[in-house]
C-alpha cells in the first residue's frame, strides 16, 4: 500500500484460532481448533481498529499478524443521492408496502430489532412515536439527529407507524431500532467509520442491518490528484487497489457476522445497490452493484417502478443486485414531522429490510434464527409474477421480495 498523505486504514481484528496438536502431523506440527464455536467465538470478538498514517513497517506487521483478518485505506464513503418524484395518490398503504404484500402480512416485525445506518433519524417525527430508539453518532456531529433527511425517509419505511391514516413502515411492529449516524458531520463518512457502526449494531442487538450509501471511488481518485499531487492514472489505480480491500474487508466483516450467530443474535445486512446506472441514457449504460452492497454476504437490493404492464426496473438502478424492492416514488417521513416521495435503490432497500424483519419474527417463533435461513427465506420470497415480462434477473436477482403469509 503507497504512504499517501493523511492515509488512514481499517483493521478488522479478531483473537486468533487456538493452535491444537494432531498425532499424525508429526512432532512439532501446529493445527487450528476451527470448529464452528471456536470461529463463532473468535467472530465475537473482532473489533474494528483505525490507523492514521501506517508505516511500512506497520503494513508489513499486520500482514503477517494471525489476530488481523483483514485490512484497507479507509474509503470515503458517500449517501446514494436519490431523485425527485411525484407525489403518489393517498391511499390506506403505500404502494411499495402493498407491493411487497406487507398489508396483508400477519407479521409485523415485533421482537426484531432492526438498524438503520444513515444520515441519523429525525427522533420526534410522529412516524416513530413508541419506538425505542437507540441512536450513536459516528460522524462527529455529536448527536444521531437528522439534517439531511434521508435516514429519517429510509426508517419510515422500515417501521414507520402510519402517517395520516396511510400505513408507509413495512415492518410498523418494531419496537426497538438501532440507529447509527454515519453520514454527514464534520468527520464525514468513511469505509472505517461503517464498519465500526455495523458491529455496534450486532452488538447492540441488530438482527436486520440496513445500508443505503456508497463508496465514493471518483471522490477518492479527486482526493489523491488534488490533495497527494498524484496522476490522474496513477491515483485510478491506487483506487481501484483500495477499493478492492475494502470490498474484500466487508465480505469478511459479513461472513464473520454470520459466523456468531451460534453465540450471539443472527444478524444480515442489507445495502443498496447504487444508482450509477443510465438504463435510457445517449449511450445508455449499465454499472454493477456498488460496494458496500458488492461484498458477498451482504444482500443487494435493485430499485422498481410501478407502471402499466407489470413492474420495471428503475433505470437508474445498478445491475446484478440479490434481491429487488419498490424504489421509485416510494412516500415516507421527513425531516421536522414532515412527508416526502422520492426515489432511488436507497427508498428499495428499506423495503427489503422490513420485509427481512417479518421473516425474522416468523423464523423466531419457530426457534432460533439462523443468518443462512433467514437470507434464504428472504431471497427465496422473490417473485417475477408482478415484473413486466421480459424483466433480466441479472438486473433484479430472484425478484420483488414478498412478505411471509399465513401460507408461505
Amino acid at each position: 500500500m503507497p504512504e499517501l498523505i493523511n492515509q488512514k486504514i481499517l483493521v478488522l481484528r479478531a483473537p486468533a484460532l487456538r493452535a491444537t496438536r494432531d498425532p499424525f502431523d508429526g512432532p512439532g506440527a501446529r493445527g487450528l481448533e476451527t470448529s464452528p464455536e471456536n470461529i463463532a467465538e473468535r467472530a465475537v470478538g473482532m473489533t474494528v481498529e483505525t490507523d492514521g498514517n501506517p508505516s511500512s513497517s506497520t503494513i508489513n506487521a499486520l500482514q503477517s499478524d494471525p489476530t488481523v483478518l483483514g485490512f484497507a485505506p479507509a474509503m470515503p464513503m458517500k449517501l446514494i443521492e436519490p431523485l425527485d418524484a411525484d407525489a403518489a395518490p393517498a391511499a390506506a398503504a403505500t404502494w411499495g408496502v402493498q407491493a411487497v404484500g406487507a398489508d396483508t402480512s400477519p407479521f409485523t416485525g415485533a421482537g426484531v430489532t432492526v438498524a438503520v445506518l444513515d444520515t441519523g433519524i429525525d427522533a420526534d417525527h410522529p412516524a416513530f412515536a413508541g419506538v425505542n430508539l437507540v441512536t450513536r453518532d459516528f460522524t462527529g456531529a455529536g448527536s444521531a439527529e437528522d439534517d439531511n433527511g434521508h435516514g429519517t425517509h429510509c426508517a419510515g419505511t422500515i417501521f414507520g407507524r402510519d402517517l395520516n391514516g396511510q400505513r408507509i413502515g413495512v415492518a410498523r411492529g418494531v419496537q426497538k431500532a438501532l440507529i447509527g449516524r454515519v453520514l454527514g458531520g464534520p468527520n464525514g463518512g468513511s469505509s472505517d467509520t461503517l464498519a465500526t457502526a455495523m458491529l455496534w449494531a450486532a452488538d447492540n442487538g441488530a438482527h436486520v442491518i440496513s445500508m443505503s450509501l456508497g463508496m465514493d471511488f471518483p471522490g477518492w481518485v479527486d482526493e489523491l490528484v488534488n490533495v497527494n499531487g498524484l496522476s490522474i492514472p496513477a491515483a485510478t489505480s491506487i483506487a481501484l487497489e483500495g477499493y478492492r480491500a475494502n470490498v474484500r474487508l466487508f465480505e469478511q466483516l459479513a461472513n464473520l457476522l454470520n459466523a456468531r450467530a451460534s453465540v450471539a443474535q443472527t444478524t444480515i445486512v442489507i445495502a443498496a445497490a447504487g444508482n450509477e446506472s443510465k438504463r435510457t441514457g445517449n449511450p445508455a449504460y449499465e454499472i454493477n452493484v456498488a460496494p458496500p452492497a458488492a461484498a458477498y454476504g451482504i444482500t443487494s437490493v435493485a430499485a422498481l417502478a410501478d407502471g402499466g404492464g407489470g413492474l420495471t426496473v428503475a433505470p437508474f438502478s445498478n445491475t446484478m443486485a440479490t434481491v429487488a424492492g419498490p424504489g421509485v416514488g416510494v412516500f415516507s417521513a421527513w425531516l421536522n414531522g414532515g412527508t416526502k416521495t422520492i426515489s432511488g435503490t436507497s427508498m428499495a432497500t428499506p423495503h427489503v429490510a422490513g420485509v427481512a424483519a417479518l421473516w425474522a419474527e416468523r423464523l423466531l417463533a419457530q426457534g432460533p434464527l439462523s443468518p443462512v435461513l433467514l437470507q434464504a427465506k428472504l431471497i427465496a420470497s422473490g417473485t417475477f409474477k408482478p415484473l413486466r415480462n421480459g424483466t433480466d434477473p441479472s438486473d433484479v436477482g430472484a425478484g420483488l421480495v414478498q412478505a411471509p403469509s399465513h401460507a408461505n
